[in-house]
């Protein structure tokens, strides 16, 4: 075979891959599917979002009355290395923790707190320690607290009911509020018969 002949061949050759490889390209073009924002057909009952609604938190209160101390003190294992909860027991990066609920803020004796903790002020209640425990540095912005927090509302239930243990006199765990109750914990008024005032009213005058 001349050399002639073979470039030729080579030329042919070098068409048709161009050839093929451009119909390609108008054949993707042309074809291209199109792919839906959504599934076509809705199965009841399975979601199709990947973004659907996630199971909303069980108020804190719930999660309290029900929380189990033995799995609070698996909890605060986590905080050994900075604080003691046993009585008499020393403060150490953070302070001790006996008889913390109830106590007043920032109160440990010998520790040096920041003053973002002194600005607290009250006591220690269940649901300010809810607070706390969710996310320290948010709570006492320029706390020495370093602790991220923690997020599940089981986890801080447990742990504050834990603590609330280890004391010579626990705090009574208040029971779970009825379904119904109104935001921010108080009961709807009950019905008054016609005519009849509230006994708060009637004693007011």
């Amino acid at each position: 075979m001349s050399g002639f002949e073979f470039n030729k061949l080579m030329a042919a050759f070098l068409t048709a891959a161009l050839f093929a490889m451009v119909v390609g390209v108008i054949s993707d073009m042309v074809y291209e599917p199109e792919h839906l924002e959504k599934n076509a057909y809705a199965i009841e009952g399975v979601a199709t979002d990947a973004a659907a609604e996630a199971p909303k938190e069980v108020p804190f209160e719930v999660a309290l009355a029900s929380a189990d101390p033995k799995a609070g003190a698996k909890v605060f294992a986590r905080c050994t290395a900075c604080h003691d909860d046993s009585k008499g027991g020393p403060n150490k990066v953070g302070p001790e923790l006996w008889s913390v609920v109830g106590r007043p803020v920032a109160s440990a004796d010998g520790f040096a707190y920041s003053d973002a903790l002194k600005g607290i002020g009250g006591e220690w209640t269940f649901e300010k320690l809810d607070h706390f425990l969710t996310k320290p540095a948010s709570f006492a912005p320029g706390t020495k607290m370093s602790f991220a927090g923690l997020s599940k509302v089981e986890d801080r239930a447990a742990v504050i009911a834990y603590l609330n243990s280890q004391s010579d006199a626990p705090k009574e765990i208040p029971a779970a509020p009825a379904e119904g109750t109104a935001e921010g914990g108080e009961q709807p008024a009950a019905e008054q018969p016609a005519g009849e005032q509230p006994a708060a009213q009637q004693n007011a005058g």
